[in-house]
């Protein structure tokens, strides 16, 4: 018997993410990052990405990409843990891994109607930006929310370590 409940079936592959897509009527809108540590900022950002379209696919950073683009002490949690976590969360449809240093190939692949990224970027800093625009698409950054990153989490629970 399936689970529909179970986060670990909205987990996709990248051909399951694209058959997926196919499927789904409306807009579909696509976010990216590393969600190590899920924090209020992740889910404005979350929630704000899914308010702006039908669906809501995520690209989730692989362990190695995530490794060579914060160091080597991140990601805090495995890339099957964040993905879990992510995939439970209501706004989200589809959770997608990918292990390049940026999801281009994969917004590419899935030529999601809207991208949406966190209030950290520019539109010329958003991977895939010009990509979506040329085909149609939106981009969309979402403000952050004040004083919250994984990076500042990390270092008060290292300064309580102490």
């Amino acid at each position: 018997m399936s689970d529909a409940g179970d986060p670990g079936t909205r987990v996709l592959g990248w051909r399951e993410a694209v058959e997926w897509r196919q499927c789904v009527a409306g807009r579909v809108v696509f976010t990216n990052g590393v969600f190590d540590l899920l924090h209020p900022g992740h889910v404005d950002v979350l929630r704000g990405a899914r308010l702006r379209g039908d669906a809501l696919i995520v690209g989730l950073n692989a362990d190695a990409s995530v490794r060579r683009l914060k160091g080597p002490s991140r990601p805090v949690r495995s890339e099957s843990e964040r993905a879990y976590v992510l995939a439970a969360l209501a706004m989200v449809d589809r959770v997608v891994l990918f292990d390049q240093d940026t999801p281009l190939e994969l917004i590419r692949l899935l030529r999601p109607d809207v991208l949406v990224k966190g209030g950290d970027y520019a539109f010329d800093t958003i991977v895939g930006a010009t990509d979506v625009v040329s085909w149609g698409g939106e981009v969309v950054v979402i403000p952050l929310t004040p004083g919250q990153s994984t990076t500042s989490i990390i270092e008060r629970l290292r300064g309580s370590e102490a």
